[in-house]
């Protein structure tokens, strides 16, 4: 079953082709990777399906709804979220805090019924905890739940951010370079996050350069260049593209995929 669907989208900044005629289709359930060279238009395409770009030309298609130009949170209501290469997490806050500021999709806003405290808000709150509580040990962080977020390792902030995307209970899940900056034990922990994701029945989309991670998870892999695409396969069949070797992959790149086999 088809749960995302980009049709021939193109966007331009200043005359600039950022993106040009990109399409492809994710299935219910995948993880789907979008890989390129810096600046092949990857955090464009995250943006303008995500919303915060309108695009030019084509379409997006979220399950059979067209919802090319909803902006982001007429988005999440619809069951897409994401998450950004730069953390936006609230460091003042404590981890479950962060996650249940996700929630909010979910809670009643009633301003008198909050102003009051009434039963039904105190049992909304113990409701929004406990779904929160349940995310960070999906993301394997429960032991963290009160601990203040900036007082925690870069690569468990990666994994509480995933969390709180999470919290709008999405369909679709962008993920913008989840295992940045991370090192390779903090990866590996992002890697077996992103496979229970997708266990679950969420479908992951994800912009990445790690490509041992993109290799070893991904049901399908798109390749963009300079705004356009450049092929598309699963990674046996990327890994083994010369023009992906060319464009994108070089010497460096073509080592990692070999000890992706692995």
């Amino acid at each position: 079953m088809t749960v995302l669907r980009i049709e021939n989208l193109g966007i331009s900044f200043g005359g600039v082709n950022a993106l040009a005629g990109v399409g492809f289709t994710v299935r219910r359930g995948d993880i789907f990777a979008v890989i390129g060279p810096n600046g092949a238009g990857k955090t464009t395409l995250f943006n303008v399906v995500s919303g915060i770009y309108t695009p030019k030309t084509g379409r997006i298609l979220l399950g059979d709804k067209d919802v090319t130009g909803l902006p982001p949170h007429q988005l999440a209501r619809l069951g897409l979220s994401r998450t950004f290469q730069n953390l936006q997490i609230f460091f003042r806050m404590s981890a479950v805090e962060n996650v249940m500021v996700g929630r909010h999709l979910h809670e009643n806003r009633n301003v008198l019924a909050h102003f009051f405290t009434l039963p039904s808000v105190l049992r909304q709150n113990k409701t929004t905890r406990e779904k929160s509580e349940d995310l960070l040990a999906l993301v394997g962080l429960r032991d963290y739940a009160d601990r203040s977020a900036g007082a925690l390792p870069y690569g468990a902030l990666k994994r509480l951010e995933i969390a709180r995307a999470l919290a709008t209970e999405p369909h679709v899940l962008l993920l913008d370079e989840p295992a940045a900056g991370c090192n390779p034990v903090e990866t590996e922990e992002i890697d077996v996050v992103i496979q229970k994701i997708a266990a679950s029945g969420v479908t992951v989309v994800l912009v990445e350069h790690d490509m041992r991670l993109v290799m070893k998870i991904s049901s399908r892999i798109h390749v963009l260049d300079q705004g356009h695409t450049l092929a598309e396969g699963d990674a046996s069949e990327i890994r083994n593209n010369p023009a992906v070797i060319a464009a994108y992959l070089g010497a460096q790149g073509v080592t990692e995929v070999r000890r992706a086999r692995g």
